[in-house]
């Protein structure tokens, strides 16, 4: 109670202080808004978000245990032969390989998803679901994983075929599209199937978002709310969609948690990555990053199968027998790519956080709503560790954006800002 008092005193007199023309400090109003933050709350965020650095690791020790375990037992190339007897098309092989790999790759993995995703989730007070609900949206996830990679995977097969030395580029142009088609689809098709979305209510805050989309060139003419109350607490929001399909959806833990300032500090964030383009860019930015684990696997694949490829029963890379070897490599890629496609998103996350701030011009309510995103994210990491781990900006770094900006504009003589210090009322802490 006292340190809310503090924080509350100090909000006051910075808001009294910058009445009467005394300069903003951008840097000791960072400081304030971190330390509002505290306590176990602290404590437990960072123990959440460090504990996920060792989870990547073993999530790729694990998947090289599977593939040796369905390699060496001979079980991959069992289902390949048997399949290869009773189909007559090898797509139709390729497609049933697939799918049965994906099953039982999912309950290999089970032990370790059910304690990732649920145990610990609820652990640290993040889920609000209950097992059956929880493993309703894995199997959810499961049937989209076999319906739509089946398909890729027998295309991907046919190029590995008829392409055995640019395989790595053909495939990657594959990726690109079928992921293309995935942004297409999913606000319409593939979202509706885990959440409920219904139209934001009339009201003031949802005229000026449509405002702010219209002045910024998003071409939507409704907002949706989804229930992401029914999976955690976390607050999200998104654009999404491409060709017709863009819609502005924004989670009900952010409508029912934050401050109308807050939530168009988000929706201005969101709505940047649309203007900006991020979509395509990042599909480009994860193309290079994918044909460099083609061609990773290009590489080291034939140089393990001449050491252990004949007692698995698998010899070339267009051989589906050997998709588990495949997946196994493209893991280690990813876990040695990670500073890479963590700066990559990273550095769209802070441009669209600059271009949230130009659009909602509400520094006070973005820094406020890092803050509330505090439960799940450290907010203080060091300089590596942000470069290496982080896909979005910090918690410091975007409060002390915010501030900088706010900064200024005040130089500049805005007046349309949100009231300065204000959210300073509130501390974030647990006794």
């Amino acid at each position: 109670m006292a340190t809310r008092l503090i924080f509350l005193i100090l909000g006051l007199l910075a808001i009294a202080g910058h009445a009467h023309g005394a300069p903003f400090d951008p840097e000791a109003a960072t400081r304030a808004y971190l330390d509002t933050v505290a306590g176990e709350a602290r404590a437990r965020s960072d123990a959440y978000f460090t504990g996920g650095y060792w989870l990547q690791l073993v999530d790729v020790l694990v998947a090289i245990i599977i593939a040796w375990v369905l390699l060496q037992s001979g079980f991959a190339h069992k289902v390949r032969d048997r399949l290869g007897k009773r189909l007559r098309w090898r797509w139709a092989v390729v497609i049933g390989f697939f799918a049965i790999y994906t099953l039982v790759v999912f309950v290999l993995e089970f032990p370790l998803e059910f304690y990732e995703n649920f145990l610990r989730e609820h652990a640290y007070a993040l889920s609000n679901q209950s097992f059956a609900a929880w493993f309703g949206e894995s199997v959810k996830n499961l049937l989209l994983g076999v319906l739509f990679g089946g398909p890729f995977a027998a295309l991907f097969y046919a190029i590995l075929r008829r392409t055995p030395r640019t395989w790595w580029l053909w495939g990657t142009g594959l990726s690109v599209m079928f992921l293309a088609v995935a942004l297409f689809i999913a606000p319409v098709f593939i979202s509706p199937l885990f959440n409920d979305y219904t139209p934001m209510k009339d009201g003031p805050l949802k005229e000026r978002i449509l405002a702010m989309a219209d002045a910024n060139g998003v071409p939507a003419d409704n907002i949706y709310v989804f229930d992401t109350s029914r999976q955690s607490g976390r607050i999200t929001a998104n654009v999404s969609g491409l060709f017709g399909t863009t819609r502005i959806s924004l989670g009900d833990n952010l409508l029912n948690e934050a401050t109308d300032k807050e939530v168009e500090a988000v929706l201005g964030h969101e709505m940047g990555h649309y203007v900006l383009g991020h979509s395509f860019s990042l599909m480009v930015n994860f193309g290079l990053v994918l044909m460099g684990g083609f061609a990773f696997v290009h590489f080291i694949y034939p140089v393990i199968v001449r050491a252990w490829g004949k007692g698995w029963g698998i010899k070339s890379i267009d051989d589906i027998g050997g998709l588990p070897l495949i997946m196994a490599l493209l893991s280690v890629y990813f876990l040695l790519a990670t500073p890479i496609t963590n700066t990559m998103v990273r550095t769209h996350e802070a441009q669209a956080d600059i271009f949230g701030l130009d659009a909602a011009r509400a520094p006070d309510g973005f820094a406020a709503i890092a803050m509330k995103l505090a439960s799940y994210r450290k907010l203080e990491p060091g300089k590596w560790e942000e470069i290496i781990f982080y896909d979005h900006p910090s918690g410091r770094a975007r409060v002390a954006m915010s501030m900088r900006w706010k900064a200024a504009q005040l130089r500049m003589g805005a007046k349309d800002l949100d009231p300065a210090m204000a959210p300073l009322a509130t501390t974030i802490t647990d006794k």
